[in-house]
């Protein structure tokens, strides 16, 4: 995993990506979100109306910085990519002050006593609509398109702004890390189904939740498909040799792994089995997996 890049970074600050988007990162850095959650305030810097993108965690400074970034314009949705605790718990607190609306994902929690190599679920997150693919919400001058991509979580949304050709991304793709998938919501199927959906589309650049901008996106998604494959493929080549538990691929796949990076490394190997096992390919007999 990537090292996170040493400071000053720009939290709290309004910083205009382009004429429509302007991002505010938020005080949350961890090996997880690399320097924080990046919240976006979409619509025209002199226009009447905006939308926000991901608010991020519900701590106050974040929330006056949103505020700041939004400005006089009236806020007329706040939108959340999924629930993970470090992208909706400010929608709740932003929503009150505001009077806007929650839209976006559906809500979703899961209760799980699995090692997560991210942030647990959003139990706070109340939308007051839900998106279908291909619903949108409209503001002067922006245009927001839902883009459903489950796999990170099954709940995950991008957002497509029409009028830029820009992709809000969330965790589906980042700009600094691939993202983790971890059953039993994280499922792997879905989520090269829908790298390859991504891997279709024509955006011109991409704002993901951690990390730079992807200026070349389908070159990156490409790249994201390949690995992913190229991780399958190891899987059943290993297993061809002998049958072994998740943990047993570890030393095999992952050379010099940092010790605090095993569990991850451990969900997204049962991630790929688990898709495996539903193509057939695997089977698993109590906790060790075999070739079917």
């Amino acid at each position: 995993m990537p090292a996170i890049p040493p400071k000053p970074w720009p939290t709290g600050l309004s910083d205009q990506l382009e004429p429509l988007v302007i991002r505010v990162l938020a005080p949350n850095p961890s090996p997880y979100t690399y320097t924080g959650t990046q919240t976006y305030v979409v619509g025209q810097e002199d226009g009447p109306d905006c939308a926000v993108i991901d608010p991020g965690p519900n701590d106050p400074a974040h929330i006056n910085a949103i505020e700041g970034a939004i400005g006089e314009r009236a806020l007329r949705a706040i939108m959340c990519t999924h629930t993970h605790r470090d992208h909706s718990p400010a929608a709740a607190p932003l929503a009150e002050r505001t009077g806007a609306p929650i839209v976006g994902c559906a809500p979703l929690v899961l209760q799980s006593d699995l090692p997560r190599a991210d942030e647990s679920f959003d139990t706070t997150y109340a939308p007051d609509r839900v998106l279908e693919d291909g619903e949108a919400m409209r503001g002067t001058g922006w245009t927001l398109t839902a883009v459903a991509t489950p796999g990170h979580t099954s709940n995950h949304l991008c957002y497509a702004l029409e009028e830029s050709g820009a992709l809000f991304t969330g965790d589906h793709v980042m700009g600094w890390s691939t993202s983790v998938v971890i059953p039993p919501d994280g499922d792997m199927g879905d989520y090269m189904a829908s790298l390859e959906k991504l891997q279709a589309r024509e955006d011109r650049v991409y704002h993901s939740a951690h990390g730079a901008a992807i200026e070349k996106p389908r070159q990156l998604v490409r790249g994201m498909i390949g690995h992913r494959r190229q991780r399958e493929n190891q899987i059943v080549r290993l297993l061809g040799e002998r049958a072994r538990t998740a943990g047993e691929f570890i030393p095999d796949m992952y050379k010099g792994l940092d010790e605090r990076l095993i569990a991850a490394a451990e969900m997204s190997v049962t991630a790929h089995l688990i898709d495996l096992e539903k193509r057939g390919a695997v089977s698993l007999d109590g906790d060790v997996w075999r070739t079917a």
